[in-house]
Formats: C-alpha cells, sequence, structure tokens
C-alpha cells in the first residue's frame, strides 16, 4: 500500500509498504479521507518525532473485521488516541491527560491508504459515521471535538464576550461553538480573508490584530502560534477572566504575574479530545447546528500531499485540506 512518510514541512515522501495485517478485536480501514491538521505542520515540533507517518484525521471503510462491535463495509470515523477509562485521570473525567491516550494510536498513520485500528481503538474511538455524512465531513469530527472539549473546560456561555485570537481553522470553529453556547465573539487576524471568514463564520466584530484592541474579555482564546498574542491575551482578558491556550507558541512565554495575581486570572489550556467530547462534536455536525461543509476548501487527491502541506504552511486563502485517497 501507498504511504506518506514525514520527513518536514517540504519534504513528503511516497513508499510502498505491506499493507497491516489485524489481529483479534481489531479491524481494517480503507482510508478515504484525511485532514491534514495545523499541529501536522508546526515543523519545530514535528520535525523531532520524524521521519514518521502522520496523518490522525480520517474516515473511511472496514474492509476487514476481528472484532464483534462492527462489520465490513460500515463508513467509519476513526480516533487516533483513546484513554484506558481506568486509570485516575480518567476517572476524574480528565481522560487527555491519560498515558494511554498520549501513547496509543492507530497503525501507520493516517496518510496511507490502510490502517490497522488496534483493539483499545476499536473499543474506544470508532463511530460509525450517518448516511448523510460525508467521508470529508467524517475527517472534521476531531477538529471540532477538540473545540467542544476547550470551551467545556473555560466554561464558555450565554451572555460572556469571548476574544478570539487568531481565525484559521480552528479559530473559525472556536467562533462557531462560541455563538452556539450565546457568547458575543470578537475575532482577530492580521489577514484579510481570514477576518473575512470570521465575519462570515459569525463574529460579532473583527480587528486586525495588529491594531490596538480596546477589549475586556471574560475568555480569551489563543487560536494561533504568534507569540504577540500572549501579550494581547492578557492586555484584553477581564478581571477573573480566563485565558486558554488552544494553539501554542514554538517558544516559553512569561506572564504579567502581578495582573495574574492581582486580577485572580486563569491561564489554562486544552489537549486533544475526549470520547464525549467526539460523540458530542458528530451529532453537531449531523444535526448542522455547527455547520462545516463550508470548512472544507480543499479536497486534493492524496498525491497532491506536498501541495496541501504548503497550502496548511502558508495559510493564504485556505481553511481546511483534506486528502483524499
Amino acid at each position: 500500500m501507498k504511504i506518506a512518510r514525514y520527513y518536514n514541512n517540504k519534504d513528503i515522501r511516497f513508499e510502498d509498504i505491506a499493507v497491516p495485517q489485524i489481529n483479534h478485536g481489531e479491524i481494517l480501514v480503507k482510508v478515504v479521507a484525511s485532514g491534514i491538521c495545523g499541529t501536522d505542520v508546526m515543523e519545530w515540533y514535528r520535525i523531532k518525532k520524524g521521519p514518521r507517518i502522520l496523518g490522525h484525521e480520517i474516515a473511511g471503510e472496514i474492509i476487514e473485521s476481528k472484532s464483534e462491535k462492527y462489520t465490513v463495509g460500515q463508513r467509519v470515523f476513526v480516533s487516533h488516541h483513546v484513554p484506558c477509562n481506568t486509570c485516575k485521570y480518567c476517572v476524574a473525567g480528565n481522560h487527555t491527560a491519560c498515558e494511554t491516550l498520549h501513547s496509543g494510536n492507530y497503525d501507520p498513520g493516517g496518510y496511507s491508504e490502510f490502517v490497522r485500528v488496534p483493539k483499545i481503538n476499536v473499543d474506544n474511538g470508532v463511530y460509525v459515521l450517518p448516511d448523510e455524512m460525508s467521508y470529508e465531513e467524517g475527517t472534521m469530527i476531531e477538529p471540532l471535538a477538540c473545540v467542544v472539549r476547550a470551551q467545556r473546560v473555560i466554561g464558555v456561555g450565554q451572555g460572556q464576550t469571548v476574544l478570539v485570537l487568531g481565525s484559521g481553522i480552528s479559530g473559525l470553529l472556536n467562533i462557531r461553538m462560541a455563538k452556539l453556547k450565546g457568547a458575543r465573539v470578537i475575532a482577530t487576524d492580521i489577514d484579510a480573508y481570514r477576518l473575512k471568514k470570521a465575519k462570515e463564520f459569525g463574529a460579532d466584530e473583527v480587528v486586525d490584530a495588529r491594531a490596538s484592541l480596546d477589549v475586556k474579555a471574560d475568555r480569551v482564546i489563543i487560536c494561533t502560534g504568534a507569540t504577540q498574542a500572549v501579550g494581547q491575551a492578557f492586555s484584553c482578558i477581564d478581571k477573573k477572566g480566563v485565558i486558554l491556550f488552544f494553539a501554542i507558541p514554538s517558544e516559553d512565554v512569561s506572564l504579567p504575574i502581578v495582573d495574574f495575581w492581582r486580577n485572580e486570572l486563569t491561564v489554562t489550556s486544552s489537549y486533544g479530545a475526549a470520547s464525549v467530547d467526539l460523540e458530542e462534536a458528530l451529532e453537531l455536525i449531523k444535526t448542522n447546528q455547527l455547520p462545516i461543509k463550508d470548512t472544507l476548501t480543499h479536497i486534493l487527491p492524496f498525491e497532491d500531499i506536498q501541495q496541501g502541506f504548503d497550502l496548511v504552511v502558508n495559510a493564504k486563502e485556505s481553511l481546511k485540506v483534506v486528502l483524499k485517497m
């Protein structure tokens, strides 16, 4: 089977490897669509672990099953990370801190023609796609679930002012989710195309990130790796407010400790998604409560993965890039 192996953002190499053999309780999925995540192009983070087969936003068809839960022909989304559901973190509802979640994956990765889904992923991370949901839409379940969890962690709700710093795909999903929860949303970016999209996705106000921001927000969601956004977050957060690192900068940052202490601020982060978040995301997409079709700006053949990476890296007039296998 054909796979795409990542060496760096400009060096994605196609190779042929054997189709994985499945064991008891496992399934083999033919990948039909695979999304390119913004974290896949975080070269400073990814290159240390390369070369490797990336890709963790997949939807496809089961072509072999040794599991009693799923049958050949079912259309599925498969979660790459799943928790053990038994450790102290899982028992406390903090599934994304689970070591099993951080160490597991499917084999060999989403940028391949087929993936072997281990038994623990079969048991805890396979979701049958509704008939009305396309494979391309299915790749958005995981990205949306990360947003669902993030806003649950910081308690976004009715009547709040939410500032979203960065209006790429994660920022736009956060805008839509915050509006669904009844918040007033202000969004920033330095790119005119993304500011336009932020408005289309429901932001009440959009501001060029290079301008002075006269905002006092209850919640600030950082959706850009630009270090300047950290300073903006602290200058715009209201007393008792919460700053969330949805995206992270490539270097350590410092906190204005006096403001942090005096105004009783909370600074937190959100990593990944748990089963409850994936289920909610699937339902939001299925019922069109949170539309995502308009996020799919580029659907490319697998052979054009390098073009896809270039699109995501350059972040011009593109939102979500999906590979069609």
